[in-house]
């Protein structure tokens, strides 16, 4: 391993406003909001505040598969957070979710808006209220859950590990990346050896565990995320390559990770989605418009 300049703690951690990267101008240490800024609202009963990253994903695949099951209650209009520049630190992005990440969704089907927060349980709301994608009966419950709850403990160590260190970060650190390389390879193994006995995550059935997990790993198999797909060698984990373009051939799937992009070909992207006919007009035919 390369040497590295030592660094010793201090007694007293204290801010250094510029320290984070590109992050610097959206990374603090305190919670609670910025400024003033309502959320808008419009005609559907799901309102959904997020941006096209994994975790904002997951919802929006979830949201177009109970629309193509035939869910009609889960029309839902998407609102661009755009994370780059704050927003989600505005007052009422924090009322809907305290902890001023992506995605929020406010329901508001029934007399009281309920605001659910943290993209796990969103699906398991969304699942609970349509009854779909979620069994009822055990073992196949605890099993989808339990899935559905690694992906929420494991995803961090990728995203906020190997994927700040590997690509955003703005100095290289070996051991940083080597110890995020070698967590994220062994959750590439741990799904690839399920994968070799189920046809989906939690079994024979498409749930919410795929929905959650195929953003941040069938991302990384076919090399979207981070640019890593090489570095990682994912071509070597077959049961996982399998698995993640079972679940892109989805037209569902393939809708929702359209929904809240800004990055990518501009065919690839809906900034934001209040019906379904958007999906039928480009996103740059959109912003000319605007």
């Amino acid at each position: 391993m390369a040497e590295t300049a030592e660094y010793t703690p201090p007694k007293v951690w204290t801010w250094n406003k510029g320290n984070g990267g590109q992050f610097a101008n959206i990374n603090r240490p305190i919670a609670g909001p910025t400024h003033e800024k309502e959320l808008p609202i419009g005609k559907h009963p799901l309102q959904l505040y997020s941006l096209g990253t994994p975790n904002g994903v997951k919802v929006t695949i979830m949201l177009e598969e109970l629309l193509a099951a035939g869910h009609k209650g889960a029309e839902y209009d998407a609102w661009l957070i755009k994370i780059g520049e704050g927003d989600q630190f505005g007052s009422g992005f924090v009322d809907v979710n305290p902890n001023s990440k992506i995605p929020a969704l406010v329901d508001r089907s029934g007399k009281t808006p309920i605001r659910v927060f943290e993209s796990g349980a969103i699906l398991v709301h969304l699942a609970e209220k349509f009854g779909a994608f979620l069994p009822t009966e055990q073992p196949a419950r605890a099993e989808t859950l339990s899935w559905l709850f690694w992906q929420m403990g494991s995803a961090p160590f990728v995203g906020g590990g190997l994927g700040h260190f590997y690509a955003y970060a703005p100095i290289k650190i070996e051991y940083a990346i080597d110890r995020y390389a070698m967590e994220t390879k062994r959750q590439l193994d741990v799904l690839d050896r399920q994968l070799a006995n189920t046809e989906y995550i939690a079994g024979s059935e498409y749930t919410v565990a795929d929905m959650a997990i195929w953003p941040w790993y069938g991302g990384l198999a076919k090399g979207w995320n981070y640019g890593a797909g090489e570095f990682l060698a994912v071509q070597d984990y077959k049961n996982l390559q399998r698995w993640a373009d079972q679940v892109y051939a989805r037209p569902a799937v393939k809708r929702g990770r359209m929904v809240n992009r800004t990055s990518g070909e501009p065919e690839t992207q809906l900034h934001e989605r209040h019906d379904a006919s958007d999906f039928d007009t480009k996103t740059q035919d959109k912003l000319a418009k605007a």
